[in-house]
């Protein structure tokens, strides 16, 4: 079962947001929607907080988890 999970990314423009594009799509299985103005992003995935927050950790931005959205 899928959950949908929110994160705080620190990102501060398009690029920022295209890293985590990159590392999500990388990792496959996930559906997301980036909020860049608030330095949020949605997952919806089945795989665990701590697989997904390590990934969004390697764009190299301060990443947290928020909690189930």
């Amino acid at each position: 079962m899928t959950t949908k999970h929110e994160f705080f990314v620190d990102m501060t423009c398009e690029g920022c947001s295209g890293a985590v594009t990159r590392v999500l799509n990388k990792l496959g299985g996930v559906q997301f929607e980036i909020d860049l103005p608030n330095k949020k992003v949605f997952i919806e995935s089945d795989k665990d907080t701590d697989v997904l927050l390590e990934t969004l950790k390697k764009t190299g931005k301060a990443a947290n988890y928020v909690g189930p959205k």
